[in-house]
């Protein structure tokens, strides 16, 4: 942990975090730039959209369009490839893009916490981690579940070669839901909300409750030549936020009439998973959301990736620099 710390320090340091210019444009002609989300638009991302509805980018300079992403690469992607200039990420997922030589930096965190988890379907049966051992998880096949099975399978103290594996894709629900699994990697925030709703009785292990650091499950990337427009996408970004903290029902709202098709019920139990976990804030005091918190966070957190083979430790002090960033939201 103290070595990756010091070697975030030492880019901490190397950036100057010095505060990056508004270069906003001409009043009536505001610049062009995309956003590609993580997901399809859900109940994390009001925030997001409550900025839109509220004419905030475009009071930055910004003529801002959301977009849904077609695969979980498509972030690293457009980025890459210039076709998009903001980008909502998977820590993991930024991780390795920096490993592979991308010059993404993070700008600022979506959540403040882990969404990954590992449900269980049977409370009753599956009280902790531990019961666990001779079950059948189902994993997606990302790289990154097979660490959050693993942290959480040994903070019960089970050998994870203990456990039968098997691939089951993005179907956590129906898998879970037809007893074809007895626990699968998932968000509790999704997933999770989901089954509940459907009536089906589980248990979750939220990997920083088991085993995993507390860090930022979503960052929000961009390229190191975007500095200008960063810092007027993030004012407009973070007042999205302050309407969610402030008026969750209002956040949620514009981003149901900015995505007809979501459902309502759904959206709201999400949120107010989201809200009740206080997933928005820095530490248990409210704050500014779009902060992207202590340095220490993206430490901790590239330790356990490290220590999972998400990422090599070679590339440690390549993958520390993308979160010291100049004019990034830090605390």
């Amino acid at each position: 942990m103290r070595r990756v710390a010091a070697l975030l320090a030492a880019a901490l340091l190397g950036a100057g975090l010095s505060a990056c210019g508004g270069g906003g444009a001409e009043p009536g002609a505001p610049r062009g730039a995309t956003l590609v989300l993580d997901f399809q638009p859900n109940a994390v991302h009001s925030g997001i959209y409550a900025a839109q509805a509220n004419g905030y980018y475009r009071e930055e300079g910004l003529d801002l369009r959301i977009q849904e992403p077609s695969s979980t690469a498509d972030s690293a992607k457009l980025l890459e490839t210039g076709r998009a200039e903001f980008a909502v990420m998977d820590i993991n997922d930024f991780g390795i893009a920096r490993e592979r030589g991308l010059d993404l930096v993070a700008i600022a965190a979506i959540v403040q916490r882990p969404l990954a988890s590992v449900i269980a379907r049977d409370p009753d049966e599956i009280r902790t981690p531990a019961d666990l051992a001779g079950k059948t998880a189902g994993v997606t096949g990302v790289p990154s579940d097979d660490a959050v099975l693993d942290t959480v399978l040994r903070s019960g103290g089970v050998d994870p070669s203990d456990v039968r594996r098997v691939t089951i894709g993005f179907n956590a629900v129906a898998s879970l839901a037809a007893g074809r699994v007895d626990a699968a990697t998932a968000f509790w925030n999704a997933e999770g909300v989901q089954l509940e709703e459907m009536g089906v009785p589980i248990r979750e292990f939220r990997v920083d409750e088991f085993g995993a650091p507390r860090y930022p499950e979503l960052v929000l990337a961009t390229r190191g030549n975007k500095a200008q427009q960063a810092s007027d996408f993030l004012d407009a970004l973070e007042r999205g936020y302050r309407i969610l903290g402030n008026n969750p029902q209002s956040a949620l709202d514009d981003l149901l009439d900015a995505v007809p098709g979501l459902d309502r019920e759904s959206q709201e139990g999400q949120l107010e998973a989201l809200t009740a976990a206080k997933t928005f804030s820095i530490s248990n005091e409210s704050g500014p959301p779009t902060a992207l918190g202590s340095g220490n966070s993206y430490a901790t957190w590239l330790d356990w990736a490290i220590e999972h083979g998400l990422v090599n430790k070679s590339a440690g002090t390549q993958i520390a620099a993308g979160f010291a960033y100049p004019g990034a939201r830090l605390r």
